[in-house]
């Protein structure tokens, strides 16, 4: 089986979630070994322009990409399939599509999101999943809102729970021995990431503490105020140190579909806090602490709690660590296969051979 996969988006966005989706899922699928996965990606594409001319130009290069140039990729490789890691569409291609949906976000917190985005989105992405021979949902959560928002059957649904963001147990090395240091804050400042929740409960806990921990924000988010510490971009060992140093990983985000940070937090054993959302609570399950998204005050109560309970960190720890053995990319990537086969079975004429490239 030859599979496309159009990486475009990691070029775009290379610290993204969905550009860690791509970068983990093409090594796990290359373990497998059961498959011919090449990629391709739009070179002319630019960082999104935030409207006016450059927005322009690239939505007609995403149309030149979309409509001639991926399916001529796909004729020159004899792809069997083209797998798109967002919902995405190639008409003129001849062979089976499959598109990933991480999340439904814009249609569950549609005021944390621009009209314009919503309305392109809602009208793009939806179309792409209901044309699409099978649709990758990284959750449940995410299955379900894709069944009951843009009414995909079923029966061409499959659900791909991801791994951790980053393995970063390897970088760890001993861990951290001591008290933990700070509060951990992982990501940007997008406004479903909800970071202004965080920052109002962070303020409370300081006034109730005499020793406050710091907060961290590592990532592409940016704040000032007093304990507060930014750590731009911080590579993976660094990440690990702050992880394993942490009182607990806060998670305030409003709406996931799949909760990839606290996922990666659990499996080195940093406890979470977490927003009390579907997609969060079905990763995190019993190993999290959670918090009305809404409430900084709940938040609060939750980060003074474990920065004084060193039994409740260590029973989150141990939680978080069995919870992540239950992840893994392998176990993505074998789901992956399930749907790539699933959409050659779909496709195919009735009566007719199978493909000449088949999964070994």
């Amino acid at each position: 089986m030859r599979v496309l996969l159009d990486t475009t988006y990691a070029r775009r966005a290379p610290h993204s979630g969905t550009a860690i989706y791509l970068r983990q899922l093409q090594r796990a699928l290359a373990e497998l070994g059961a498959l011919d996965v090449s990629a391709a990606s739009n070179q002319r594409r630019g960082a999104p322009a935030g409207g006016g001319l450059g927005s322009v130009r690239n939505l007609l290069i995403d149309a030149w990409w979309s409509w001639i140039a991926l399916p001529g990729v796909a004729r020159a490789n004899r792809a069997d399939l083209i797998h798109h890691p967002l919902p995405a569409r190639a008409p003129m291609a001849r062979v089976p599509q499959v598109v990933t949906v991480h999340d439904l976000a814009f249609e569950r917190v549609p005021g944390e999101f621009d009209s314009r985005f919503r309305a392109y989105a809602r009208r793009t992405h939806r179309a792409a999943a209901r044309a699409a021979s099978v649709v990758i949902c990284i959750s449940e959560t995410t299955a379900a809102d894709v069944r009951s928002l843009w009414g995909v059957p079923v029966e061409r649904i499959v659900v791909a729970p991801l791994g951790p963001g980053q393995e970063l147990s390897a970088t760890l090395g001993a861990g951290h021995e001591g008290e933990p240091t700070h509060f951990l804050y992982v990501g940007d400042a997008e406004p479903r990431k909800n970071l202004g929740v965080l920052l109002a409960a962070y303020a409370r806990y300081r006034e109730r503490v005499q020793r406050p921990l710091e907060l961290v924000l590592a990532g592409s988010a940016d704040a000032d105020g007093a304990g507060i510490r930014v750590e731009r971009s911080p590579s993976s060992t660094r990440l690990a140190e702050l992880y394993a140093a942490a009182a607990a990983l806060v998670h305030p985000s409003l709406y996931e579909g799949f909760g990839l940070t606290p996922l990666e937090a659990m499996s080195i054993g940093t406890p979470v806090v977490a927003a009390r959302s579907p997609g969060l609570t079905e990763v995190c399950g019993r190993a999290a602490v959670y918090a009305d998204p809404h409430d900084p005050e709940a938040f609060a109560i939750a980060m003074t709690q474990i920065a004084a309970d060193s039994t409740l960190r260590e029973e989150l720890a141990e939680r978080g660590r069995a919870r992540a053995g239950g992840f893994s990319w392998s176990q993505c990537a074998q789901r992956h296969l399930d749907a790539y086969s699933l959409a050659l079975r779909e496709t195919r004429p009735r009566g007719s051979s199978a493909p000449g490239h088949h999964c070994a």
